[in-house]
């Protein structure tokens, strides 16, 4: 049994598990990694199914507290551990809400309706399938709104709440990274974005930590 106070992140290998691992090392957190990769089988064990019955990675555990979802695991560790690394998430409900509009704009409009669509009929097609015209239009998509954020970014620049980073832009630069591994063109204000963002220690660090070795 695992110890009541103890911060364990499960899982490794995933642009969704380095955003986990990400918030932690910005916030020189002391965890444990429990290596998990995704669809090795590992995650449908009894043992994890009752800690996530989603079966999906990452999963964190602060102490009796478990929590899924990449983003929710920023925000929660932003919140509650990130005052004094200037890193919490903003509480003036106008600023929180436009904080809470990039999360939600990159976790939909990035993540789930667009790089996840080329991932499931491209890399992963012997599992769903193989569909081109949905690949073509995820990646159309993926683009368009890149676009969006380039404009935002620069009127706000250089973070996307200005001077200040932020979980949100652990969670846009997951995502950008993920659009260069496939090859999808990106705003040269996003390149100039992710060479800040990814000259971070804590990027290095957690790169490291999710390595699936």
């Amino acid at each position: 049994m695992e110890q009541s106070g103890q911060r364990i992140l499960w899982g490794v290998g995933t642009s969704r598990t380095l955003r986990a691992h990400w918030i932690l090392a910005e916030l020189e957190l002391d965890y444990v990694t429990r290596p998990m990769t995704s669809r090795s089988g590992e995650t449908s064990t009894d043992q994890y199914s009752h800690i996530n019955p989603s079966q999906k990675i990452p999963t964190f555990q602060d102490g009796y507290f478990t929590l899924s979802e990449s983003a929710a695991i920023v925000n929660y560790v932003a919140t509650r551990y990130g005052q004094a690394f200037d890193l919490a998430p903003p509480t003036d409900p106008q600023q929180r809400a436009l904080y809470d509009q990039w999360c939600f704009f990159v976790m939909m409009e990035l993540d789930a309706h667009t790089l996840y669509v080329i991932r499931k009929h491209g890399d992963l097609s012997n599992i769903y399938g193989e569909a081109e015209q949905a690949i073509r239009t995820a990646r159309e998509g993926f683009q368009k709104q890149a676009n969006a954020a380039a404009k935002r970014l620069d009127q706000l620049g250089p973070y996307v709440l200005g001077a200040r980073f932020s979980g949100a832009d652990i969670l846009l630069t997951s995502c950008l990274n993920g659009a260069l591994r496939r090859s999808i063109e990106l705003p040269d204000i996003l390149h100039r974005y992710l060479e800040r963002t990814t000259q971070r220690t804590a990027y290095y660090q957690a790169m490291r930590a999710n390595q699936s070795v």
